[in-house]
């Protein structure tokens, strides 16, 4: 296993075993093969860094939250740093009240979570938070508001906190250029100044 992690091997095993678990998914509001996301969020990813246990956890960050596999799964294939910054992307299934109170509680969480994670962890999430906004920003400019209708929870409000929240807790990597590029697009969804135009 240390060979493995210390060459582009790993993450080629990365990026099939994501392939193989994320198969027949598609993205959320279109026909995009889902593992279009992890890829993405790995060239993020990829540029910060070049550490392959981070390139392998990008790809891998959705494993565990939207397929059967575990992250036992994960650590017996992958090793323990993997596993644990992959334990750092999943979100915590919290149940109870109405499906919105159950949203901000597991997005609450997640802001928690990411402000305590280490630069690392962070790295891993901005890859996944700065794709799913460049979606949502493209989807957004195409659709405007009728986009929230294709959540769970359809409040714009309550997703400006969000990822404002997400601009917050990532903070510390403000000096990587893709954290730069979120904060431009959440800005440019959720202006400051609550202009929505």
């Amino acid at each position: 296993m240390s060979d493995l992690l210390t060459d582009a091997s790993l993450v080629d095993k990365a990026i099939e075993f994501a392939t193989r678990a994320h198969s027949g998914q598609t993205r959320k509001g279109g026909s995009l093969p889902y593992i279009v996301h992890p890829m993405e969020a790995m060239a993020i990813v990829a540029s910060v860094t070049s550490d392959p246990e981070l390139l392998a956890a990008a790809a891998l960050h959705d494993v565990v939250e939207d397929t059967p596999y575990t992250l036992s799964d994960i650590r017996a294939e992958f090793g323990p740093r993997v596993a644990e910054l992959v334990k750092a992307e999943t979100e915590v299934k919290i149940g109870g009240g109405s499906a919105e109170e159950a949203w901000v509680r597991r997005r609450q969480g997640t802001l928690d979570r990411l402000a305590a994670a280490s630069r690392d962890a962070k790295i891993v999430a901005l890859g996944d938070k700065l794709s799913n906004m460049r979606a949502i920003q493209r989807d957004y400019e195409v659709v405007g508001d009728e986009l929230w209708e294709r959540f769970t929870v359809h409040d714009r409000d309550l997703h400006s906190w969000h990822y404002w929240g997400l601009v917050e807790s990532l903070s510390e990597i403000s000096d990587v250029h893709p954290y730069r590029e979120f904060e431009f697009l959440v800005n440019l969804v959720w202006p400051r100044d609550g202009d929505k135009s």
